[in-house]
This record gives C-alpha cells, sequence and structure tokens, in this order.
C-alpha cells in the first residue's frame, strides 16, 4: 500500500545549534558558546538516528542537511560519524543529496575538503549581502571579499554550491537591490535563495524597531517591487523561483526542501528539531529539547524528543496546504481531500482566482505571482477556522 508520506519522499534534518555570534535577525536556535565537546556530540545525534531510523525501517533516504546554527564549526569527522550512522539504519538514495551551511567566515579550504570526504555533496552558504556596510548591518562576521573566495572554494569542491542573500534591507534602493542581484547571478552556481528581510519577534532587530532605532526599512510597496524585480531578473538569467524565496535552474531545486514542501516525511534530530514522521499508518509531529544541554542529557536518557504528536487528517491537509502553496506546482487537489474534506475549499479557490490570487488546473491548485505577496492572507481564506 502507497501511504500519502511517499509522494514527498524521507529526508533527516540535523540541527546544529552552535554559532560563532548571535545575528541581529535571526530567530532560529542558536547558541554561542566556548567549548563544544564534539565526540559527545557526535555520538549523541548518531544514537538520535538509530532511535529513529527503528521507528522507520527500510526506508530510502532521499536527503539529509545539516542547518543551524552554523554547521560549519563541526569537525568534518562528526559529520562522518553521523553520516555513517544513516547509511547503517537506512538505504541511501543513488542520488542523496547531503547538504551542509555553511558561513563565509568560519570555514576555509581543508574544512571545505573534509566536509567533502566525509560525504558532504551540496553546501548551502549563508552570504546575505555583497555589501560590506551592510553585513556590518546585519551582524555578520564576514566582509564581501571573504564571501566570494569562500563560494569559490565550495565551487571547486562541491558538485553543487547555493548561496542565500538578503534584501529590502535599511536604506537599500531597488537600484542598488538590482545591482547586487546581477552581481550574485553572474556569480551564481545553479540555486539562489533570496529572503525579504523580516524583523522577528525576539531578535536583536525587533528591540531595535520597539525603541525606534532601526530606521531606513522599506514600506510595503518598495518591498513588493523588490520582490517582482527579483522573479523579473532571476527568470531571465534562467533561475526562475521554484518557491517564493528559492530560485534555480530546472533541475537544481533543493530536493531536502521539497521534501518539506511536497509533504513527505522527515525526521529531525537535533536541539529544538522538528519532524514528521508516518508510523505505522498514522502521521505524528516531533519537536526536541530546545536547550543544547538539555536535549543532550535527554538524548543520554534515551530520547532528545519532548513532544510527539499525532496529526490528525484536518492538520495534515492545512500542513500540506500551507507548505504546498509556497511552491510553484502547487498542490494536488484529490491528495487534499483525501487528508480532509474542507468545507468550502473549491469555493474560496473560485474566489481567490477571479482575485488573480490562485491558479488551477483539473487536479492542481496554486499561488500566482501576485498572491504570492499575500500568500498569508491566502492561505488564512483557505484553512477552516
Amino acid at each position: 500500500m502507497i501511504e500519502d508520506w511517499q509522494s514527498g519522499g524521507f529526508g533527516l534534518y540535523v540541527h546544529w545549534p552552535f554559532c560563532e555570534a548571535k545575528c541581529p535577525y535571526c530567530d532560529f536556535n542558536s547558541h554561542v558558546v566556548k567549548h563544544i565537546d564534539q565526540t559527545r556530540w557526535a555520538k549523541a545525534l548518531a544514537s538520535e538516528v538509530e532511535r529513529v531510523s527503528a521507528l522507520t525501517p527500510g526506508r530510502v533516504l532521499r536527503s539529509i542537511f545539516f542547518g543551524g546554527g552554523t554547521p560549519s564549526l563541526m569537525l568534518p569527522q562528526t559529520v562522518a560519524t553521523i553520516l555513517e550512522a544513516t547509511q547503517t539504519h537506512w538505504t541511501w538514495a543513488n542520488d542523496i543529496e547531503i547538504t551542509l551551511e555553511a558561513n563565509p567566515n568560519s570555514v576555509e579550504a581543508d574544512r571545505f575538503r573534509g566536509f567533502a570526504d566525509a560525504g558532504i555533496n551540496r553546501v548551502s552558504l549563508g552570504i546575505q549581502s555583497l555589501r560590506d556596510d551592510d553585513l556590518r548591518k546585519l551582524g555578520r562576521l564576514h566582509n564581501a571579499d571573504e564571501a566570494k573566495r569562500a563560494f569559490g572554494i565550495a565551487r571547486d569542491t562541491f558538485s553543487r554550491v547555493s548561496f542565500d542573500l538578503i534584501y529590502a534591507r535599511q536604506n537599500q534602493t531597488l537600484s542598488d537591490w538590482e545591482t547586487e542581484l546581477s552581481e550574485a547571478l553572474a556569480m551564481a552556481g545553479d540555486h539562489l535563495s533570496l529572503y525579504q528581510l523580516t524583523v522577528e519577534h525576539g531578535t536583536a532587530f525587533w528591540d531595535r524597531q520597539n525603541a525606534g532605532k532601526l530606521r531606513g526599512l522599506p514600506g510595503e510597496d518598495l518591498a513588493a517591487d523588490m520582490y517582482d524585480l527579483t522573479q523579473d531578473i532571476c527568470t531571465a538569467a534562467g533561475m526562475p523561483a521554484y518557491e517564493v524565496s528559492n530560485h534555480a535552474a530546472p533541475g537544481s531545486e533543493s530536493r531536502h526542501n521539497l521534501i518539506y514542501w511536497t509533504y513527505g516525511d522527515y525526521a529531525g534530530v537535533g536541539p529544538g528539531a522538528h519532524g514528521r514522521l508516518t508510523i505505522s499508518g498514522q502521521k505524528f509531529a516531533n519537536s526536541a529539547w530546545l536547550q543544547p544541554g538539555a536535549w543532550l542529557n535527554a538524548v543520554e536518557a534515551g530520547s532528545g524528543d519532548e513532544v510527539l504528536t499525532k496529526l490528525s487528517g484536518k492538520d495534515q491537509a492545512s500542513e500540506y496546504l500551507m507548505m504546498g502553496l509556497r511552491i510553484t506546482e502547487g498542490v494536488d487537489i484529490a491528495r487534499i481531500h483525501n487528508m480532509y474534506e474542507f468545507n468550502g475549499l473549491d469555493t474560496t479557490v473560485d474566489s481567490l482566482h477571479e482575485l488573480g490570487l490562485m491558479w488551477k488546473s483539473d487536479d492542481r491548485i496554486g499561488v500566482t505571482q501576485q498572491g504570492r505577496l499575500v500568500l498569508n492572507s491566502v492561505i488564512a481564506e483557505l484553512l477552516p477556522e
């Protein structure tokens, strides 16, 4: 019997919670510490892989993603230990994608080579800006030249390399972004993640904004113009958006992130990691202990999970809609109805279609470029109270 998760496949997310410094815009689970016992952490993460594999026997692993935090602060041997555990307890797909996030200041050629030898075949670099002044404002520890050097080393070492940029920054004009994005596309490999700066609760930027000290952020109209310009320039360069913030040459999309967006199953290990796992036909959501020390102690006592929750059909359909509408290909209508029958869904889709915010075909629905600008509102209209 084919289970629903197989439509999206199966992946593993590994969270490394440590950074050299906390960026003022970051709301991820990241911590700055003086000393890390890498041997203990490698053993704990590998033991979590073993524990979760016992719940999901016989699966083919399509992707592994090391996120954080700053996973490039891991020793290559730490990465190798975790990857050896995944290979022991699951079957790797022949074309498995194994990604590691890296900061341009925290890696060098020797460590990149070590990561490649351990099994990493794709790197995602957190460059964030090609302008030194803006890098300082964003709290980054590298400059633009260092970022370009790191990118060059990565391209020479790995078969696939992506990097992130943040736009709609303080005092950035439309012309500024056009010039910077064109520079980025000239150096890019086959994938770019382009995020509009958002001020998240709990960050240093949030506190500054509330104190009236975060000046020069663009208004909604300028931010929307920057988004539209991004779509036009990237499409013309052969790297159209396949998701709200992600652009790739055809065939070079992030396979791991597509598991999330197509609502497959994924194991999440490491402090604060989340997962979605189908066990004996029932889909569960898990979340691990957030604080690194608490997580480590919990793992050594048997399990890093703080919460394991059964997802109802309504929960699953809602999550599939929220994730799937982010990607260009949209969602499968029959799959939604198999999970849960939303009252009035077809009528709401028709209304949003008339407004130019959604498209529909015989078997799929999705969000237009205009609709992506108000994606949260579109999703709120579609989901029941």
